[in-house]
């Protein structure tokens, strides 16, 4: 970690106008090398860090936020350069509103001043096309703050090329909350169950036990009567094609039990359906309850695809790397539902006011180092197989 004299040393070097100057050759050549390779499409960050510069430097915590914005617009610029499609940071937590009211009052203020600024005609977000989209419970951001971000992603809109995702106020527990209450919400409405009902529902599977139950009372003399018989399975088979479309009910084992010890064993009564019974129960259930005839979405059909679209990322591509700095080894509750087996995760030993293209360039030269090598492999197999 460098010292607070070696940082001033080495900022002030790199702002001499020759030492800048070739510089920015040099990463335009990088970034132009990076281009020729595979690129992330999703990249999210986790900037951690700026409080613990602030301290190492002897600067006020609001002075190491502001540095870290400073940074975030260099990386930005980066990864827009470079051919990233979506860039997601992670710029206040949920958890943060615990700190003191000076710290998050001047976040605010910090993030009113640096959206407004990066949103203007002609800056970042305009020159590569950028629109910026705020993730997270806006219900506890401040009215004057909550104006700006609403007017910064007004002032972007129309950028379609990239996008920014900024998460603020955020944590990944309220997003999958969120999206399991819209998901219970959409399977609360009665569908369109205009299609087929599935063979196998739980209410024909009830129905078939219920006949089979009652076919087994049959004794032998009643087996005789083919007429009665016959008539028995006229009526069940009325009443299933009376429910096939109805919403299943739910009978327990002990109604089942209850059902077949109300009925008289076969050595003792036999089952004999009556005439006049018939017009009763076709009538019975050939009006099903209003409740009943609202048919609810079914749960079986339930997949994560239905959570992951009510994500705050649904629109955007899956999270290819995630990055974290300050050496840190954990996601503070961001993006948990967004990482899977092929995102790749770096924890890089930097505080974030520090992290710039040569802290970021390893690391995507690894990603893409990792991305020929898996579709090398891939190629290999496929030929092996063809053989």
């Amino acid at each position: 970690m460098p010292t607070a004299h070696n940082a001033s040393l080495r900022r002030w070097l790199l702002s001499l106008p020759p030492v800048e100057y070739a510089l920015q050759q040099v990463r335009e050549i990088f970034i132009g090398a990076l281009r020729c390779g595979p690129v992330p499409r999703h990249i999210a960050f986790v900037m951690d860090g700026n409080r613990r510069y602030a301290r190492e430097h002897k600067l006020e915590t609001v002075e190491g936020h502001h540095l870290g914005f400073e940074a975030l617009a260099k990386i930005l610029e980066v990864c827009y350069k470079s051919g990233v499609e979506v860039v997601t940071i992670y710029a206040f937590s949920i958890e943060n509103f615990k700190r003191s009211k000076y710290e998050v009052d001047g976040l605010m203020d910090l993030a009113k001043t640096k959206l407004t600024q990066m949103s203007q005609h002609g800056d970042l977000l305009d020159r590569y096309g950028a629109s910026v989209r705020i993730l997270g419970d806006l219900s506890l951001v401040r009215e004057d703050v909550m104006a700006e971000v609403n007017r910064s992603v007004e002032m972007t809109a129309h950028n379609d090329q990239k996008v920014l995702n900024i998460c603020f106020p955020y944590t990944s527990r309220e997003e999958i909350t969120r999206s399991i209450r819209d998901t219970v919400k959409e399977y609360s409405v009665p569908a369109d169950r205009s299609g087929r009902s599935r063979p196998f529902s739980e209410s024909r599977i009830q129905r078939s036990i219920r006949t089979s139950r009652r076919l087994s009372n049959i004794t032998e003399e009643d087996r005789g009567s083919k007429e009665d018989l016959q008539s028995l399975k006229t009526l069940s088979n009325g009443q299933d094609s009376q429910q096939q479309d109805a919403e299943s009910t739910e009978i327990s084992e002990q109604e089942l039990d209850a059902e077949s010890t109300a009925q008289p064993s076969s050595s003792q009564t036999s089952y004999s359906p009556s005439p006049e019974s018939k017009p009763s129960n076709t009538s019975t259930k050939s009006k099903p309850s209003k409740a009943r005839s609202q048919h609810l979405p079914d749960p079986e059909t339930l997949t994560a695809e239905h959570l992951t679209k009510n994500t705050y990322t649904s629109n955007a591509p899956p999270l290819d790397l995630l990055v974290r700095t300050s050496g840190v080894y954990r996601l503070s509750d961001f993006m948990l539902w967004q990482c899977h087996e092929e995102t790749e995760m770096r924890f890089l030993d930097c505080l974030w006011p520090d992290f710039d293209l040569w802290s970021f360039l390893p690391v995507l030269v690894e990603w893409q180092w990792r991305q020929r090598h898996e579709r090398h492999e891939e190629g290999t197999s496929k030929l092996v197989k063809g053989i």
